[in-house]
């Protein structure tokens, strides 16, 4: 009989708009681009059910939150590349959160051209560069990572 009891909650956000100055071009420094984030969260926990039962954000990873400090860190950042962008936000978010895993992806939409170029370790995004960081806790970011935690 099948039981939730060997599944990993993941706590995820999709496509967060952020503007931000991100780029290496003398132009990119003077304007703000949108940058869309996407990240999966696994809550040291691993567990959701305490806060579905209780139906209270104090038992829940406050995604909110996580969408906050990313667009600050994006905003304050004013990077010069989404490589740095993706793994300043891993580092940040596995610090400032209960986290045992997260997955996440930064892309930068090149309003220039029809399709865009991509700065990624993993398949090419034909629509954005992007970038995927893959971390645990006392890990570097690294690249790319999906699939499920037993």
């Amino acid at each position: 009989m099948a039981s939730l009891d060997d599944v990993t909650d993941f706590v995820s956000v999709r496509d967060l708009s952020v503007d931000a100055v991100i780029g290496v071009h003398a132009w990119e420094r003077d304007v703000e681009q949108t940058l869309l984030v996407s990240v999966d969260m696994v809550p040291e926990t691993t567990d959701v059910r305490k806060a579905a039962a209780s139906d209270d954000l104090a038992d829940a990873l406050d995604y909110s939150a996580v969408a906050e400090t990313i667009a600050a860190v994006l905003r304050d950042g004013k990077f010069r590349l989404i490589e740095t962008a993706a793994e300043r936000i891993a580092w940040r978010l596995l610090a400032d959160f209960p986290l045992s895993w997260l997955r996440l992806e930064l892309r930068k939409p090149i309003a220039s051209a029809p399709e865009a170029a991509s700065a990624t370790p993993s398949p090419a995004v034909p629509d954005a560069a992007s970038v995927s960081a893959a971390s645990a806790p006392g890990e570097a970011p690294r690249g790319t990572c999906a699939g499920r935690h037993a």
